[in-house]
């Protein structure tokens, strides 16, 4: 499974307690990205598809490599990131979407000093998000409640496989 959407959104943290809640291993996939990716991101240059590609092959190695049920965190924000990371692992891929308003993940992004994501490129995340298309095997959640309540539905919505 792949914990996705835009940067501030809370995959890391979702996506942490979502797999422990279901016996999953968590991967973060920031930490997949190589380091001339995290460079430019936190000098505050958007990443192109060419600077993705490495980085969402090495998001579906890992999902098809992995013995264990896994979930990623990955933006997976255009519909050929997804088809990629698909494609790679050679299995079915879920995507859990965390979706929330701009002025939401803005506020979000502004309180973290961690993150190597300035909140100057939420814009560029935004644009670049597509929409899950109703052949992909997606829920969404949105993000303005509490940390177990996203969890709990992503979980209840899972059971259905509903968007």
């Amino acid at each position: 499974m792949i914990i996705m959407g835009v940067s501030g959104c809370g995959k890391s943290m979702i996506g942490f307690a979502f797999a422990k809640s279901i016996g999953a291993a968590f991967i973060d996939g920031d930490d997949l990205h190589p380091a001339e990716n995290v460079a430019k991101m936190a000098s505050g240059q958007p990443l192109t598809d060419a600077d993705r590609a490495g980085w969402l092959a090495r998001v579906a190695e890992t999902l098809r490599i992995n013995e264990e049920n896994v979930v990623i965190a990955c933006s997976a924000l255009k519909r050929k990131y997804r088809d990629a990371i698909r494609n790679g692992a050679k299995a079915d891929v879920v995507f859990l979407h965390l979706v929330g308003a701009r002025d939401v993940i803005a506020s979000r992004m502004s309180a973290r000093h961690d993150h190597f994501m300035p909140p100057k490129l939420l814009s560029s995340q935004f644009a670049a998000l597509e929409p899950l298309e109703p052949d992909e095997m997606a829920v969404e959640v949105n993000i303005n409640q509490d940390p177990a309540a996203i969890v709990a539905e992503l979980i209840l919505k899972l059971k259905g496989e509903q968007k």
